[in-house]
């Protein structure tokens, strides 16, 4: 729970406010884009809410933030806002929200699915969130990119007797996992469902595609809301940079439209625009006069 006497001084004057437990995780940032901002290391509230829209927003970032570290010097609509989750990205496509600090605020996504649910990487396993995973038909599988977004995947996965899934080289994370992955080819997990190693960031880094339209990024691959292109981290490269740049080059092969990360921005291109952007970032991954990575 955010605390006044933390508060950071480079909040506005206004209900709204950050403390300094935040861990600059940039979930709130994504959600709220209009009312949180980033500095040096944090963030912060840039600007008080100003429309219904805007203060419903505010509360989702409350909810999502995994530290706690936003608050309101009155009430707030928290506990009605938690009631929005999962948030609606498209199609069957939803954002989790509740972060997890095991993943230091790492995305995590919900699929809805007619031969089975699917979630993507792990928020908390909350009471909130679980009641309404339990609504939508529970979960069947759960995707985990790499290890360092596991989070309460086991809780979740004991819960619904979901099939966990995830590679071999990060299976020390989920040691117990139900499904686990092999080798460096493509894999289709179920129709429309298709798993693609990707190392790099870890050894064993996985994106999922589903339907030639969504891509699950997990920390491989994001868009940098400032500078309007695709990035990779290479400051948070843990494995080998020269194999992420490998991977990257191996997803031309493939149709998507949405980049959904762990972290970092999400983005919707037409499947000819992504390309081009994910050429121009394998081509600048690959200049080293030139900077590929986000710090």
């Amino acid at each position: 729970m955010a605390n006044l006497a933390k508060i950071l001084p480079a909040n506005v004057n206004g209900e709204w406010f950050v403390d300094s437990t935040c861990i600059d995780c940039d979930t709130c940032r994504q959600i709220a884009p209009q009312v949180f901002g980033e500095a040096s290391g944090y963030s912060y509230v840039r600007e008080q809410p100003r429309s219904a829209g805007e203060e419903r927003a505010a509360n989702h970032a409350l909810l999502a933030c995994p530290t706690g570290s936003i608050g309101t010097r009155g009430p707030n609509q928290a506990k009605a806002a938690r009631e929005d989750f999962p948030l609606h990205v498209d199609g069957d496509v939803f954002y989790c929200g509740f972060a997890s600090p095991k993943s230091f605020g790492g995305s995590s996504y919900f699929i809805r699915h007619a031969d089975g649910n699917w979630l993507v990487d792990s928020p908390k396993f909350l009471p909130p969130l679980v009641r309404r995973l339990e609504t939508l038909g529970g979960l069947k599988y759960i995707f985990l990119t790499h290890q360092d977004d596991v989070a309460d995947a086991d809780r979740f996965a004991s819960h619904f007797g979901g099939q966990r899934i995830i590679h071999r080289l990060d299976l020390e994370s989920q040691p117990d996992a139900e499904r686990v992955l092999e080798g460096d080819k493509p894999l289709e997990l179920a129709p429309g469902f298709v798993a693609i190693p990707t190392p790099g960031h870890t050894a064993g880094h996985l994106v999922l595609l589903l339907a030639d339209r969504y891509l699950f990024t997990g920390d491989h691959l994001a868009w940098d809301r400032d500078d309007h292109r695709l990035i990779a981290f290479r400051n948070y490269c843990w494995h080998s940079w020269t194999e992420q740049r490998q991977s990257m080059a191996r997803l031309l092969d493939f149709r998507f439209e949405w980049v959904l990360p762990g972290h970092g921005q999400r983005v919707q291109l037409s499947a000819e625009a992504m390309r081009h952007e994910l050429k121009d970032l394998v081509q600048r991954m690959s200049d080293k006069s030139q900077v590929a990575e986000k710090d």
